[in-house]
């Protein structure tokens, strides 16, 4: 390691743990000795993580008010120091903190409303990518509809959420009093994506979160009929799969459509 890569790393190490010894690379003066500025650093630094955080969860962030806010926030900052160079994706793992860390796991709305939040982001901040429309559903022979697969937009995010987050975020984006959290043991899926600069969502019926999760897996047209056969008769099962990608379709949720044939 060059004398550069250990300052760098001596420095990191502590702005991100409050510990190591990098005092001894900090002139005192007559003024702030090393540790004092050393510690002005380390606090702005945490102040433009929190920065970070309210700017990727501005919801959580207003709805839980700010003292909560900054206390869950520092809790974060400790355990999941920022790992990326782009500060945008600071806060990446912060469902997932939320949904295991206590006591923040205790109000389970928490996790969840952050992950629909940092959905919401994904899908706005995706590359763009040109969206298959009608035509090239129609362009490919019937005979090789079994073996058709398919490629979502980079914008699409699935989500199956528990509570009544939605409804929460939308009051506390009108600036209305938000409804008391609700959980019900059976999660609602949800669809996030984007049409051109607007992220949008809505909720899915079982049937349809099973077919995205599906596809998403690779799951060709044949596959998808046999697994949805799990809520529509046999005799119907091609017909609502069609349906379902008519709807993809519209929604601009696909891309590419292929068979195996190129």
């Amino acid at each position: 390691m060059t004398a550069l890569a250990r300052l760098q790393t001596t420095f990191q190490e502590y702005l991100q743990r409050l510990e190591g010894d990098a005092e001894s690379l900090i002139a005192d003066n007559a003024r702030v000795d090393a540790r004092a500025r050393l510690s002005i650093y380390a606090q702005a630094y945490r102040l433009r993580l929190l920065e970070a955080l309210d700017a990727n969860y501005p919801v959580l962030h207003q709805w839980r008010g700010e003292a909560a806010f900054q206390t869950l926030g520092g809790a974060y900052i400790d355990v999941c120091p920022s790992n990326h160079y782009n500060i945008r994706y600071f806060g990446d793992q912060l469902p997932r903190f939320l949904k295991v860390v206590e006591p923040f796991c205790n109000t389970p709305e928490l996790s969840e409303m952050a992950a629909l939040e940092w959905a919401l982001a994904l899908a706005f901040d995706a590359a763009d990518s040109p969206v298959a429309g009608a035509a090239a559903v129609a362009a490919i022979p019937v005979a090789r509809w079994p073996q058709m697969r398919l490629k979502f937009h980079p914008a699409v995010q699935r989500l199956d959420l528990h509570s009544n987050v939605l409804a929460i975020w939308k009051a506390v984006l009108a600036q209305t009093p938000p409804p008391e959290p609700q959980s019900q043991r059976d999660p609602t899926g949800w669809l996030v994506w984007r049409q051109n600069l607007s992220p949008f969502f809505r909720s899915l019926s079982v049937d349809e979160a099973w077919a995205l999760d599906a596809t998403h897996r690779g799951d060709n047209f044949a596959g998808l009929c046999e697994g949805l056969c799990e809520w529509i008769d046999a005799q119907n099962v091609a017909a609502h799969a069609a349906a379902l990608l008519q709807q993809w379709i519209t929604d601009g949720l696909v891309t590419e459509i292929s068979t195996g044939d190129e």
